[in-house]
């Protein structure tokens, strides 16, 4: 049987008469609720080689995660240069509960000191995604509402 849920993505923000933001729930398969971005800046110099195992590792640490139903699924971003000290990040996407159990199994701490040795400016941020935006959001506009 597929569940549903409400999904926000920009495909579906609807702006009302007095310009506030909301969303437009659409149905669809249950998404991933959260997410863990890790983004990356430059490879520490003569550091290359290490930091292209550290990246391969990480594509088949992520990869087996998704096949073993603990994430969702998660995304690779490369950035072209941009003068600015993100190079690429990789978005974890799952449930709260996937992704705070990624967060502290070991090996994804063995695997973020890993990277963090041959990086500059490695950060990780917890994302809201799909229903969690969708609940954020929500909550922000009650925030405003309340002051305005």
């Amino acid at each position: 049987m597929e569940k549903t849920c409400l999904a926000a993505s920009t495909r579906n923000i609807i702006y009302g008469a007095d310009k506030r933001v909301g969303f437009h729930p659409r149905k669809g398969k249950v998404m991933a609720e959260a997410g863990l971005c890790i983004a990356w800046g430059d490879v520490v110099k003569g550091s290359e080689k290490r930091a292209l195992e550290a990246y391969g590792e990480s594509m088949q640490y992520f990869g087996r995660l998704q096949e073993e139903g603990r994430i969702e699924r998660f995304e690779v971003v490369v950035l072209a240069p941009t003068g600015g000290d993100v190079g690429g990040f990789w978005l974890l996407r799952g449930t709260e509960e996937q992704i705070d159990s990624v967060r502290r199994s070991e090996e994804y701490v063995t695997l973020i000191q890993r990277v963090q040795l041959v990086v500059t400016g490695l950060r990780i941020a917890d994302a809201f995604l799909d229903e969690g935006l969708v609940q954020v959001m929500g909550s922000y506009q009650k925030l405003v509402d309340e002051l305005a």
